[in-house]
C-alpha cells in the first residue's frame, strides 16, 4: 500500500554540507550552524520528497454492451420514428434546438442565466475549489507576526533584591521602577509532506471538486430536460383544449337541434337531457384542463427565475411527432452521462482519503522557527544587539492510540467499496433509462399510427352516425355514443403524442444531452484562483 521514491542520489551536497561541518571550529558564528541544520533538514525533506503512502487509484473498468436492445434498428417490423444516421452521431451542447422550437430556445437560454438551483450548484463548485487552494496552502511554511508593547511598574513593596527586606532595595534592582518593552516577533512553522498526506489531501479535493463540476452540469442537464418536458406539455394541453373546445361547440348545436325536436314533439324529454348533461359534461371537462396548463405555466416561470404571477406561455395548440434523436453507441454513454462521471470522480477522492489515512501511521516532522527584535527602547528597536532568534525541529510519533489509525484506514476502504458499489449501480442505471427511453419513444410510435386509425374511424363513425339521426333513423343516444367515441379517440392521441414528445427529452437526458467527460475541467484548472466576478457577494 506504500509508494515511496527515495532517491538520495540526486542530492550530492549533503555529503559536502557533512564535510564543511566537521571542520567547523566552536568559535564559528551559531547563526551558520543554524544555517547548516536547516539546509540538512532541507535536503532530508527534499530527498524524502517522493514518498507518497496510500493505494495507486485505477478507475473501475466496465463492459458497455455492443448495441441498445431497443433501438428501432433491431426492429425490422418497427416503423415510426427513428434514431438519427450515423450510429456515432453525438448531440449537441444547446441540444433542445434540435426541435426546432424558437420559443423553446429562448427560453433555454433564460434558464441558464437566471435558474437559482444551477446558480445554487456553481456556488458549490466553488466552495468545493476554495477548498483545493485550503489543502494546496499546506504544502508551504506559516509565517507570523505579533508586534507588541508593554510597559509594566513593580510593587514598592517587593524586595527585587537578593536577601533584602519587604520595602528596601537589598542591594538588587529598585522597587516600584517603571519598565517598557518594544518587541516585533516572527514566527515560521512548517511541516514538510513526507509521507504525501498534503498531497493525498489535495488530489481528494481536486478530485470533489470535479465531482463539484459534475453534479453541476447534471444539476443544468436536469433544469434544461424538465423546462423542455414542461413545454411541450403545454403545446400538448393547448392541443387538448382545442379538443375540447370543439366537442362543446359540437354538443352546443347538438342540444339547440335537440330542443327544437323537443320543441315540435319529434323527440321526448329524454333526449334533451341527455343533450343537457353531454354539453355540461363536456364545458366540465374544457375548465378542467386549464389548470395542467396553468400548472405547467407556473412551472416554467420557476425554472427561468421569474415570478409566476409576471410570466405567460402564448397559446399554440401544436403537437408534433419528436426528431430523430443521435443515439450513438453505447460504449460512448459512459462518457456522455455526468452523473457517471461524478460517481467515478468520488472514487478517485475516496481512493486519495484512504493515502491521508496511511500517513499518520508515520512520523511528523515539525520545522519552526522564531526571530525579531526586542528593546525597552523604541529607537533601538532594530539595533543588531536588540535581534534574537531560535530554530530547531521536532519529531512526533504515535505509539498506541488504540486502533484510531487502523479503523480510520478500514474506514476510508470501506467508504471506497461502497462508492465503487454506487459507481456502478450509476452506470446500470444509465443504460437501464436510455433503454426505458427509447423503448416508450419506439413503443409509442407505433400506438399514435395505431391510435390515428382510431381517430379516423371514429371520425367516420359520427358521420354516418350524423345521417341516421338526422333522418330519424337512429335516437340521440346513439349520436352521443358516436360523438364520444371520436373525442376520446381525439384525446387519446394528443395524449399519446404529448407523453412520446416527453419520452424523447427523457431520452436525450438519459444520453447526458449535449455533455461528455472531455468538458469536465481538470485538477489544474479546479485549483486556479477565481476570478473577482465569481468571488463576489450576490445580493
Amino acid at each position: 500500500m506504500r509508494r515511496c521514491n527515495l532517491e538520495p542520489q540526486r542530492h550530492p551536497s549533503i555529503g559536502m554540507l557533512m564535510e564543511l561541518d566537521m571542520k567547523m571550529s566552536r568559535s564559528q558564528n551559531r547563526a551558520v550552524s543554524a544555517a547548516l541544520f536547516a539546509a540538512y533538514t532541507a535536503a532530508l525533506c527534499a530527498m524524502l520528497a517522493g514518498c507518497n503512502v496510500g493505494p495507486k487509484y485505477v478507475p473501475p473498468a466496465m463492459t458497455a454492451p455492443s448495441a441498445y436492445k431497443e433501438s428501432p434498428g433491431q426492429f425490422k417490423e418497427s416503423e415510426g420514428w427513428k434514431v438519427a444516421e450515423p450510429q456515432d452521431a453525438t448531440l449537441r451542447g444547446k441540444w433542445w434546438e434540435i426541435y426546432n422550437e424558437p420559443d423553446l430556445n429562448a427560453l433555454e437560454e433564460q434558464l441558464n442565466i437566471d435558474n437559482q438551483n444551477i446558480r445554487e450548484a456553481f456556488e458549490n463548485f466553488m466552495e468545493a475549489r476554495a477548498l483545493v487552494r485550503e489543502a494546496r496552502s499546506q504544502l508551504f511554511p506559516t509565517l507570523s507576526v505579533g508586534p507588541s508593547y508593554t510597559r509594566s511598574q513593580n510593587s514598592s513593596n517587593v524586595s527585587l533584591g537578593g536577601g533584602g527586606s519587604s520595602g528596601s532595595a537589598g542591594g538588587g534592582s529598585a522597587s516600584g521602577q517603571q519598565t517598557q518593552v518594544f518587541s516585533l516577533p516572527g514566527e515560521v512553522s512548517w511541516e514538510p509532506d513526507l509521507w504525501g498526506k498534503v498531497r493525498n489531501t489535495i488530489h481528494s479535493s481536486q478530485f470533489s471538486a470535479q465531482v463539484s463540476a459534475a453534479d453541476l452540469a447534471n444539476e443544468r442537464l436536469t433544469e434544461q430536460a424538465s423546462l423542455a418536458e414542461y413545454f411541450f406539455e403545454i403545446r400538448g394541453q393547448d392541443a387538448l383544449q382545442t379538443i375540447l373546445d370543439a366537442a362543446v361547440d359540437a354538443d352546443k348545436r347538438s342540444l339547440d337541434a335537440e330542443q327544437g325536436r323537443y320543441d315540435t314533439g319529434v323527440d321526448d324529454q329524454i333526449s334533451l337531457v341527455e343533450a343537457q348533461t353531454n354539453l355540461a359534461s363536456a364545458q366540465s371537462a374544457a375548465i378542467n384542463n386549464k389548470i395542467a396548463r396553468a400548472q405547467f405555466e407556473h412551472a416554467i416561470a420557476l425554472l427561468i427565475g421569474k415570478p409566476a404571477s409576471e410570466f405567460s406561455v402564448p397559446v399554440v395548440a401544436k403537437t408534433t411527432e419528436p426528431p430523430p434523436i443521435p443515439v450513438g453507441l453505447p460504449s460512448q454513454l459512459l462518457e456522455r452521462r455526468p452523473d457517471v462521471a461524478a460517481a467515478e470522480r468520488t472514487m478517485a477522492s475516496a481512493n486519495a482519503q484512504i493515502g491521508v489515512a496511511y500517513a499518520a501511521y508515520y512520523p511528523a516532522l515539525t520545522i519552526s522557527g522564531s526571530g525579531g527584535a526586542e528593546s525597552s527602547a523604541i529607537g533601538k528597536l532594530l539595533a543588531a544587539a536588540s535581534r534574537f532568534w531560535s530554530v530547531g525541529p521536532s519529531l512526533s510519533e504515535t505509539i498506541y492510540d488504540g486502533g484510531l489509525r487502523r479503523a480510520t484506514v478500514n474506514q476510508y476502504i470501506a467508504t471506497y467499496n461502497a462508492d465503487l458499489a454506487a459507481y456502478r449501480q450509476s452506470v446500470l442505471t444509465a443504460f437501464q433509462q436510455v433503454e426505458d427511453a427509447m423503448a416508450e419513444v419506439r413503443i409509442l410510435s407505433d400506438q399514435i399510427r395505431r391510435q390515428q386509425e382510431a381517430v379516423d374511424h371514429s371520425a367516420t363513425y359520427v358521420k354516418l352516425e350524423q345521417t341516421r339521426y338526422d333522418t330519424g333513423i337512429d335516437p340521440y343516444i346513439d349520436l352521443v355514443l358516436a360523438q364520444n367515441t371520436s373525442y376520446s379517440s381525439q384525446e387519446g392521441l394528443a395524449n399519446l403524442q404529448i407523453q412520446q414528445m416527453s419520452a424523447s427529452v427523457a431520452l436525450i437526458e438519459a444520453l447526458g444531452g449535449g455533455w461528455d467527460k472531455t468538458q469536465l475541467p481538470t485538477p489544474a484548472q479546479v485549483t486556479e484562483k477565481p476570478t473577482r466576478a465569481e468571488t463576489t457577494i450576490q445580493h
